[in-house]
């Protein structure tokens, strides 16, 4: 059995530090790369581009709004075209530095509001996989499994890119399959042997407990873990080193597919 362990990296800028990138690096086999408009500078683009090649970790842009003081997580109002030339713009400057340093993007992501936008919003969905469609078809979208993941996918498949569903660690989820919202408290979970305990079970179970304690169906091949948070390196540690010692191989998402 194989999955991905994926986190969102490069998000400091200028003077500004976010995130134990050099500490979480090692635990990864794929990086979300910030590149710029809700966090990054092409500085922190190009040493996070050299942290992961040093690690051997994949990479992919990490997208989001133009909003460096509410870090892309604030409601933006785009029209499908600026929705396409934003991440466009975006993930070309990450690939120019990649190719720069001799390696290949393997995804694309979108941060915050950047991705809850096309949950519920077609014209939304169909900008983002035109968007990584225009950039280069081979890259992969990763997607959550279930309702917020159903209009990107349809709208990738139609254009010939493929999707890997993603699962996040540290984030508590509804019934419903919908992540609940970061407004909530202990919606973001800390304790990183909660979030190894809930990873291999989705793993090996395709199951997971919701926030109110329920147990519905689960499925991801790429884990992501959140590097911005104060416990991340350890979530990290201890998501990896309970999959390993359970025979869960890890490897890049491009693997998977």
């Amino acid at each position: 059995m194989k999955v991905d362990i994926s986190s969102d990296m490069g998000e400091s800028f200028g003077r500004w530090k976010l995130g134990a990138d050099e500490e979480l690096m090692q635990y990864l086999s794929s990086a979300n790369i910030a590149c710029g408009f809700h966090a990054g500078d092409p500085m922190v683009m190009r040493y996070t581009v050299k942290l992961a090649i040093k690690h051997g970790v994949q990479i992919g842009p990490h997208v989001g709004f133009p909003d460096l003081m509410g870090f892309g997580r604030r409601v933006m109002g785009v029209t499908p075209e600026e929705y396409i030339n934003y991440s466009l713009y975006q993930g070309g400057a990450l690939r120019a530095i990649a190719e720069a340093e001799g390696a290949k993007l393997q995804h694309f992501t979108f941060h915050a509001h950047a991705g809850y936008m096309y949950y519920n919003n077609e014209e939304i969905a169909r900008a983002a996989a035109t968007a990584v469609a225009q950039l280069d078809k081979k890259l992969l979208i990763p997607v959550l499994d279930g309702p917020q993941g159903l209009l990107l996918t349809r709208e990738a498949e139609k254009l010939g890119v493929k999707v890997v569903k993603k699962f996040f660690a540290d984030r508590e989820i509804q019934q419903d399959g919908k992540l609940v919202s970061r407004s909530i408290s202990g919606s973001v979970i800390t304790d990183p042997e909660r979030c190894a305990d809930r990873t291999l079970k989705m793993v090996l179970e395709k199951k997971v407990t919701t926030f109110d304690g329920k147990e519905i169906a689960a499925d991801g091949k790429t884990i992501i873990i959140h590097g911005d948070t104060p416990n991340g390196v350890n979530v990290a540690r201890a998501v990896r080193e309970r999959l390993e010692a359970n025979g869960v191989k890890i490897v890049p998402m491009r693997q998977l597919v």
